[in-house]
């Protein structure tokens, strides 16, 4: 007898959590949404945050996500100049979302640890 096959709930055309998770692929894109939500940071302070990233894979994400509106990039007058990256508005609203997953992974990590004794 076959299975009877089940009317989706939630009916949308493409689903919201693809398209969220989509933007999110990009590799340290999480990582570097999560240390500008502490505050402002320049390139070289996310480099050292972040050290297995490239500098060109992190010079293109924040590009990426300032394309996007999720960042804002100011450029300091300083001499020599430097630039400094904050969180947008639409960059905040997913500061609860990776938070969400952060404290996740701390529990898994806690709970494999135990297991692992």
């Amino acid at each position: 007898m076959a299975l009877k096959h089940r009317k989706n709930k939630f009916p949308f055309a493409q689903c919201p959590v693809g398209e969220c998770m989509a933007f999110l692929r990009g590799a340290w894109t999480p990582n570097v949404i999560w240390l500008l939500s502490g505050g402002p940071r320049r390139f070289s302070e996310l480099r050292k945050d972040i050290t297995a990233i490239s500098a060109k894979v992190l010079s293109t994400r924040l590009r990426e996500l300032e394309e996007l509106g999720v960042i804002h990039r100011e450029v300091m007058s300083t001499s020599p100049p430097s630039v400094e990256y904050s969180l947008s508005d639409l960059g905040q609203e997913l500061t609860p979302a990776i938070a969400a997953i952060v404290n996740v992974g701390q529990r898994l990590k806690k709970r494999s640890a135990q297991m692992a004794k």
